[in-house]
């Protein structure tokens, strides 16, 4: 093979790679690459796929008990609080679809709107985020905190976010349009601050990237898990090892409860690491409760 047709090759192979981009420079390999300890299927960008059933048992999970999780697995920097939580006696659960925007910059703004052409998107650059949620996403904007001209959305924004996703959404940055908002049922709001402007002055520079939020470190495809205290992170390959820790939590609970309630044990026998016998008759509790 000679040198031309060589090169000839690797520029077409730069072109297609470029063709394929979203905005931001993570490919889907990379996306892969850099959640490979997933052990669940994935989306066709690559990715991760928690399981349904796995979102459903994290609605009853604390966030101090993923918190602990996630601590003794050396994830130290998964937790974001300090937020407006629009409907704090509701919990979100979902998959992180990620999205980031910077501060415009016109030639910035002009590649990622040609971008857009070539992906055949159709209006503002945040709706374009939005066209790609499906059920069970959470979408998780990083807005650098910008709320006047930083609104990621109003009312008919989230109407159709929730439409896709039945969950609600994370906005490190502010909406519009509240009242609106506040009665879509269901729609859990995770926001830094509300203002009457649109959004703007801002440009999207990925989807589906590596954010931050606070102090947070966000993956596409994370389990995102809010209640009163904040937002925590998720990583797939821990989101199981996370629900099976909280149900044996609250079975350890109940069981010692009834066990007070019985006077079977003293309360200083309970509330501290438990004797071998105490684990012999958890165990057996146990096996009686799930039979």
């Amino acid at each position: 093979m000679n040198r031309k047709l060589i090169f000839a090759i690797a520029i077409l192979c730069a072109m297609a790679h470029l063709a394929a981009a979203q905005y931001g420079t993570f490919s889907k390999e990379e996306r892969i690459l850099y959640t490979k300890k997933n052990p669940y299927d994935r989306f066709q960008d690559g990715r991760p796929r928690v399981p349904d059933d796995i979102l459903q048992r994290m609605k009853d999970v604390s966030i101090e008990e993923a918190w602990s999780v996630l601590k003794s697995n050396g994830y130290h920097f998964q937790f974001a609080g300090g937020w407006n939580n629009v409907h704090p006696e509701r919990v979100l659960v979902g998959r992180a679809v990620t999205a980031a925007f910077m501060p415009k910059r016109p030639d910035i703004e002009e590649t990622t709107n040609e971008l857009g052409k070539q992906d055949k998107r159709i209006g503002a650059q945040n709706s374009w985020v939005i066209d790609t949620l499906v059920e069970n996403d959470v979408i998780v904007v990083d807005l650098f905190g910008k709320v006047k001209d930083g609104t990621f959305a109003g009312d008919n924004l989230s109407t159709s976010i929730y439409a896709k996703t039945k969950t609600g959404m994370v906005i490190d940055g502010g909406v519009r349009d509240l009242d609106g908002i506040f009665e879509i049922p269901h729609f859990s709001i995770f926001i830094r601050g509300v203002d009457p402007t649109a959004i703007a002055d801002v440009t999207l520079m990925g989807i589906n990237i590596p954010i931050r939020i606070g102090e947070a470190t966000v993956m596409p495809g994370d389990v995102v898990l809010g209640r009163r205290e904040g937002i925590i992170f998720i990583p797939p390959h821990l989101a199981e090892k996370v629900v099976v820790s909280s149900e044996d939590v609250r079975e350890r609970d109940q069981f010692g409860h009834q066990r007070l309630r019985e006077g079977k044990y003293t309360p200083g026998q309970i509330d501290r690491q438990w004797s071998p016998e105490i684990e012999d008759d958890f165990n057996q509790w146990k096996k009686e409760k799930n039979k």
